[in-house]
């Protein structure tokens, strides 16, 4: 009932008053992302795997310049970085903009996180399963680890999401994630700017 009816419900609810609520930020933060990215924009847009593997637009706020070296070519991530952008990032702030992405119905605020399109030749049979539902903002793996843990053990984690959806779990994941963004636990991968890429072994 929760799974097929109720968490939709939810999810729709909660995003729209959570925009609502959140709106003073969430222009503040454009505003002050659209200077210090350098003309590189506010947002982040990217095609990912949604529910059944369907791809949709994720959209996040932008925390590094599109700065590129001589040759043309992006600079590394943590040259790119801005301030602002590492403050977003430790704060989870981010990750906000995704919240229209749910109104839409593309993600939930709990579930599996929509990874790269180039990723799905890569899955097992089982991790595959991480897409029978709509992917989330925050998700069992990330309140376990986040970034800190290999790719293979958040596949597990997010099946295992799969296998249990609850109200109930639902709450912990949400509670875990306020408790995690509070202490800024497993932002992103020792050494890396940015979650190490997936190579369908890690």
């Amino acid at each position: 009932m929760y799974a097929h009816c109720l968490k939709r419900l939810f999810d729709f609810t909660f995003a729209l008053f959570a925009i609502i609520f959140l709106s003073p930020l969430l222009l503040v933060v454009t505003v002050w992302l659209h200077f210090a990215n350098k003309g590189a924009g506010a947002f982040f847009k990217q095609e990912r795997p949604g529910k059944d593997a369907k791809i949709f637009r994720v959209v996040k706020f932008k925390s590094m310049t599109d700065e590129r070296d001589a040759n043309g070519n992006l600079l590394p991530d943590a040259q790119r970085l801005t301030r602002i952008g590492k403050l977003i990032r430790k704060t989870s702030i981010d990750e906000l903009p995704q919240l229209f992405n749910v109104l839409k119905g593309d993600m939930a605020l709990i579930g599996p996180r929509p990874l790269l399109v180039k990723y799905l030749p890569l899955y097992s049979k089982e991790q595959m399963r991480r897409h029978e539902v709509r992917p989330g903002i925050t998700g069992w793996a990330q309140v376990n680890g986040r970034n800190a843990i290999t790719h293979t053990k958040k596949f597990e984690y997010d099946v295992w999401y799969v296998d249990h959806l609850s109200l109930a779990l639902d709450l912990k994941i949400i509670f875990m994630t306020i408790d995690n963004v509070l202490h800024h636990k497993d932002i992103s991968h020792e050494g890396s700017a940015t979650a190490e890429p997936f190579n369908g072994h890690n």
